[in-house]
């Protein structure tokens, strides 16, 4: 079965509707089809779709992918080991801590070719595909979704619903007609990508670059990467934190186009950037309303982003996973689910949006990043926390404080991750 195209029928009716056919929303139909349930998978775009990513996956990430049977997916894509840090005249390489637990490497695939991929296999284990179609509202029956209204070529449609998950993206406009607000008084990302040709693209390592300075030689308040897609081409990006009171102000082309030039020889990049694509992105929990008596938010539009890194594939396939197993158990979902994400992921987005809101002051970075760089010890952390590698079970030194920072956090904040 492929993709639904305009024009096709769209459905009646379904146990399950899933807003959104990225990797949250796919995973989540694939899951919940193996279980039996009637699907429909629903996104505005027609697949194959861009989508503004650096592309990387973590040992996390592509652990998920395992789970979801989808290993094969990365047969012909790098194994990637470990970052590749770079600043203040130091290059380190740091292998992934403790990724033996998630699966030993990490990897890079084009969100063009990874969300069909997933996309394709939910619709192989049973879930109905409906592409170009938009969920624009909700009719709710005492404080329950009875119907969800979806437009596609300027028609209207009813889909009457047992459950919805939500999963459409950062901005979520289902999300939002449903109550869901983003909070930007923590720390949110901006980020800029584009791909060059490169003869490293096969490379073990995802470069990372801690000293990012814009075309007149300012340090910014950022971070860039150059992550190896193994096909002849590499992902090139600019990222950087922001809060509501310290905007990023940066012009993200100039300064990703003077990136790539700075990166070129060291990559071997054979051609200039091309397809540049930003993106905004909400982190670390920064949302409220992320649940109602039979819907939830998961993945992007639930901000479950890593505030240090502006990663999220992993989650994206986690939090699938986990709001499919809440559909057996919940009769409602309103405090339940927030609970349950603040459960697994409120200590670890608590301390990293402190962390990350830190960074966005000018002088923290050079302050920390000049003498950090060159601790192997404290990078080896820093790429643990930035990899998602810690886990509720992990008892050592480091994940205890992480956590006990977390907790401490939590409870001076005046909101709580997803709440």
């Amino acid at each position: 079965m492929t993709s639904a195209t305009p024009g096709e029928a769209i459905g009646e009716s379904a146990d399950l509707l899933v807003v959104g056919a990225g990797p949250a929303g796919a995973a989540a139909a694939a899951h919940a089809a193996d279980r039996g349930s009637d699907v429909i998978l629903l996104d505005a775009a027609v697949f194959p779709r861009d989508k503004t990513c650096g592309d990387g996956l973590t040992p996390r990430a592509v652990a998920g992918l395992q789970r979801l049977g989808m290993a094969s997916l990365l047969d012909d894509r790098p194994r990637i080991r470990g970052l590749e840090l770079n600043g203040w005249g130091t290059r380190r390489r740091v292998d992934w801590p403790g990724a033996n637990r998630f699966g030993a490497y990490g990897s890079a695939i084009a969100r063009t070719e990874l969300d069909d991929a997933v996309r394709r296999s939910a619709v192989d284990r049973g879930a109905r595909m409906v592409s170009g179609a938009k969920a624009i509202g909700a009719q709710m029956v005492g404080g329950r979704i009875e119907s969800v209204t979806v437009t596609r070529e300027g028609r209207r449609h009813q889909i009457r619903v047992r459950d919805v998950i939500v999963a459409d993206g950062v901005r979520s406009g289902l999300g939002r007609s449903l109550g869901r607000q983003w909070h930007r008084d923590t720390a949110f990302g901006v980020a800029a990508r584009s791909y060059a040709d490169s003869d490293r693209a096969d490379s073990e390592w995802m470069g990372s670059h801690l000293e990012l300075r814009d075309p007149a030689g300012d340090l910014l308040p950022g971070y860039g990467w150059v992550f190896p897609l193994g096909n002849g081409t590499v992902n090139v990006g600019v990222g950087a934190l922001a809060t509501d009171k310290r905007p990023a102000s940066m012009a993200l082309r100039p300064i990703l186009e003077h990136y790539a030039a700075m990166v070129g020889d060291d990559w071997r990049l054979t051609s200039p950037p091309r397809a540049i694509a930003s993106a905004l992105l909400p982190m670390g929990g920064a949302v409220s309303g992320v649940a109602g008596a039979n819907w939830m938010l998961i993945g992007d539009a639930a901000a479950c982003v890593n505030p240090l890194n502006g990663e999220g594939i992993d989650y994206a396939i986690e939090t699938a996973a986990l709001a499919v197993a809440m559909l057996d158990d919940e009769n409602d979902y309103s405090t339940a689910w927030p609970a349950l994400l603040r459960r697994e992921y409120g200590t670890a987005f608590a301390a990293a949006r402190r962390a990350a809101g830190l960074l966005t002051v000018p002088q923290t970075v050079p302050l920390l990043g000049r003498p950090g760089i060159r601790s192997p010890r404290l990078m080896s952390t820093v790429v643990r926390v930035m990899g998602n590698l810690l886990t509720p079970d992990d008892a050592d030194l480091i994940a205890r404080a992480w956590r006990s920072a977390g907790r401490v956090t939590a409870r001076l904040e005046d909101r709580p991750p997803f709440s």
